[in-house]
Order: C-alpha cells, then sequence, then structure tokens
C-alpha cells in the first residue's frame, strides 16, 4: 500500500515560518501530524520559487533559507516541466480571474496530473477545484 501523499502550498510554509501568521499554530501541529505519520509531503519548484520569494521579502534572507534548507529539504519537490506549464497557462486563462495565480494552476495541474487529492494549505482556491484540505 503507498503511502498517502499531500500537496504543501505556499500558505502552509509561510505559516510554518512566520510566528506572527494566524495560521502559524495551526500549520505548525499538521506539520509534526504529517511528519509523524510518514504521510509523502509534495510541493513543486514554483512553490518553492514564490515561497522563497515571500519569505525573503517578508521575514528576510535568513528565514528564506533557513526554510530552504530545513523544510524544504524533507519534502518531495515535483518540477513542472512545458507540458505542466502550458497546461497551467491554459487553466489560468480559462478561469481568468484576478486572483488566481499561474502558481495555483500549475498546483492543481501537478496534483491532478500525481493523484494528489488533500492540500496542506490555506488557499481557498484549492478547496473551490475539489480538492481536500488536510486537516489531520
Amino acid at each position: 500500500m503507498s503511502k498517502e501523499k499531500v500537496f504543501i502550498d505556499t500558505s502552509a510554509f509561510y505559516a510554518l515560518m512566520d510566528r506572527a501568521d494566524i495560521c502559524h499554530a495551526r500549520a505548525k501541529k499538521l506539520w509534526h501530524i504529517l511528519l509523524n505519520n510518514g504521510t509523502s509531503v509534495v510541493t513543486s519548484n514554483y512553490i518553492s520559487i514564490k515561497t522563497m520569494a515571500l519569505l525573503q521579502n517578508r521575514l528576510g534572507f535568513e528565514a528564506a533559507n533557513l526554510w530552504y534548507s530545513d523544510i524544504l529539504g524533507i519534502v518531495k519537490v515535483i518540477w513542472a516541466n512545458k507540458i505542466i506549464h502550458k497546461t497551467a497557462y491554459d487553466l489560468w486563462v480559462s478561469f481568468g480571474r484576478r486572483k488566481l495565480s499561474l502558481v495555483d494552476c500549475t498546483s492543481f495541474v501537478i496534483m491532478n496530473k500525481y493523484k494528489i487529492s488533500k492540500i496542506f494549505g490555506f488557499d481557498k482556491h484549492f478547496i473551490e477545484q475539489g480538492f481536500i484540505q488536510h486537516d489531520s
């Protein structure tokens, strides 16, 4: 039997790193549950770039570097290739919404391609797309 897979969004990564974030305590609890259960935690290279930029901008270089070495180092990173990028771009264009990013659409495409139904994150767009919020 294969391990459960959970995709991690920037919103969860950021909440883990910023003690002042409203979701910090919840993110920390869920992160420990994921690790203790042996869940396969997955993200994308697009999420890693977005998270690095956000952390560096809001919390500084040291926080971004700490996240990269200590947290991202234990997460499986799926790299978006040309096909994934093009599919995500087409999806993004079809939505035509200001608040939905190409990075979000790339995450949706990757999650569907790799049959990942659960999201560890706090972005409502994942729930709107039918993914399940990982709460335990």
